[in-house]
């Protein structure tokens, strides 16, 4: 990336909670996350209550050298550095993601779990998940939407939503008319095989049903970043954040309270 190339990217993500970076992977290294994702999940038996979910298996790169390749990718970590976001560490692990055929569509969440904490009002994120796409992505395979924004303003929809995966959402029916609705600033992130999504933690979103006959499938890694305004940054600093006391201690949440206005 140009460095205008770069602000450009640093800025949707403060902005829209998400950005898109094309061809991280490269073909010869994509094939070989097709080929050892396939693996991982030949012997996998997913639990009932993951159907919205798909596929869902971790793997370490401490186990996995394919694995830790993927978490130290250069093109990914350049990447992160160029947008100014190089203090983001991988958690060291990653989770295979799919729509197979068939599958149901994935509910609306969002996947900050510090509400609590006044970091939650940083215009910068805090985590991030890199989400690695396998397969080119379409409306009709069960592409990723997004509500842009909403990592920073309170929509109607947040206080409507169970709250996410083992919280309750993975119970919920599937005709569910707030969960699985249609939001009139969503947007539909198609992608190209090989690409890297960025997206904050913090902002809503969710996937489509896969009406295909072919198995879609993306490989998600969380980062996270240390307490604090990043050097990158040249903005005001909310005054929540301005007064945190960084020896306070939070009780962790996913439901958003009065930090997300």
């Amino acid at each position: 990336m140009t460095p205008e190339e770069a602000t450009v990217k640093r800025t949707e993500l403060e902005r829209d909670g998400y950005c898109v970076i094309d061809d991280i992977l490269g073909d010869k290294f994509l094939q070989e996350m097709r080929d050892e994702s396939e693996r991982l999940m030949k012997d996998w038996v997913m639990p009932p209550d993951f159907k919205y979910q798909g596929q869902h298996v971790g793997e370490t790169g401490a186990n996995n050298a394919i694995i830790q390749k993927l978490l130290d990718w250069p093109a990914a970590q350049q990447a992160l550095e160029q947008i100014g976001y190089g203090d983001f560490k991988s958690s060291g692990s990653i989770i295979i993601l799919t729509k197979d055929p068939g599958e149901p569509a994935l509910y609306w969440h969002q996947d900050w779990m510090q509400w609590n904490d006044p970091i939650s009002v940083s215009p910068w994120p805090q985590v991030i998940f890199l989400s690695y796409y396998l397969q080119d992505t379409t409306i009709e395979n069960g592409c990723l939407k997004v509500i842009p924004g909403s990592h920073h303003k309170r929509l109607p929809l947040h206080d409507e939503l169970v709250p996410a995966h083992e919280q309750g959402a993975r119970t919920i029916p599937e005709d569910d008319p707030v969960m699985f609705s249609d939001h009139p600033d969503q947007v539909d992130v198609c992608v190209k095989a090989g690409s890297l999504v960025l997206a904050d933690a913090r902002v809503l979103h969710s996937a489509y049903r896969n009406q295909t006959d072919e198995r879609r499938t993306l490989v998600l890694a969380w980062h996270r970043r240390p307490f604090g305004v990043p050097d990158h940054w040249t903005g005001e600093v909310p005054e929540p954040i301005a007064k945190r006391d960084p020896e306070a201690e939070y009780e962790g949440s996913r439901i958003p309270g009065e930090y997300l206005k």
